[in-house]
């Protein structure tokens, strides 16, 4: 299947065509697709900055501990976390749900409790898990679809949080697990072959962790 062919060919490249651009109507294209990640309750906890100004760049560049890729990348895209989407979306899903006939009107105050009993306040470690682990989702889907679409990526977590949220303006209360470098890969760059991983059996239980 293509899907697994993705999986196996996607990798992260550290070298990027600086004079080549990803053009926004397809940024743009890549980020819809990966926006039918899933999500616990379908709240769709994620946000995205896309630089992709060469001055904004380089600003991220040093907030990302001067990686060279940031900047030579035709975007780098700040992958945020909101850990409010609760509050913010639980609405638009549960109208989306009756008018779709997954729920009735009936079900309607029950269901919007639900992810409060779930993942707790705003400020709880389980709510920001919640939206860490669903906006990872999306992440990765991102990366498939980039790759899918002709484009290379690289996840990064190499970066200052605090010099992100004060050079772009983000919110304190939200969460950035990665940067996502997006490009066309350098000319000649040869890849060596994928690196070590980890055999199933070191990993992999059944039934049980003992």
């Amino acid at each position: 299947m293509e899907t697994i062919n993705l999986l196996k060919e996607r990798r992260s490249i550290n070298f990027f065509d600086p004079d080549k651009t990803v053009p926004e109507e397809k940024i743009n294209e890549i980020i819809e697709i990966a926006s039918l990640a899933p999500s616990g309750l379908n709240l769709q906890p994620w946000e995205v900055i896309v630089v992709n100004d060469p001055g904004r760049k380089e600003i991220l560049k040093k907030c990302s501990f001067d990686q060279p890729k940031v900047a030579e990348a035709s975007a780098t895209l700040i992958i945020i976390a909101n850990p409010n989407a609760v509050e913010e979306n639980i609405d638009s899903v549960l109208k989306s749900w009756v008018e779709l006939g997954y729920i009735n009107e009936d079900a309607v105050e029950t269901m919007r409790n639900m992810p409060f009993k779930n993942y707790g306040d705003k400020e709880s470690l389980s709510r920001k898990l919640f939206a860490v682990k669903n906006t990872s989702f999306f992440a990765m889907s991102l990366m498939i679809a980039a790759k899918g679409l002709g484009f290379e990526t690289h996840p990064m977590d190499g970066f200052s949080e605090e010099k992100i949220k004060a050079n772009f303006n983000i919110p304190e209360d939200r969460i950035i697990p990665l940067l996502i470098t997006l490009g066309y890969p350098k000319p000649g760059l040869k890849l060596l072959p994928r690196a070590w991983r980890r055999e199933l059996k070191s990993y992999v239980k059944y039934n049980s962790f003992s």
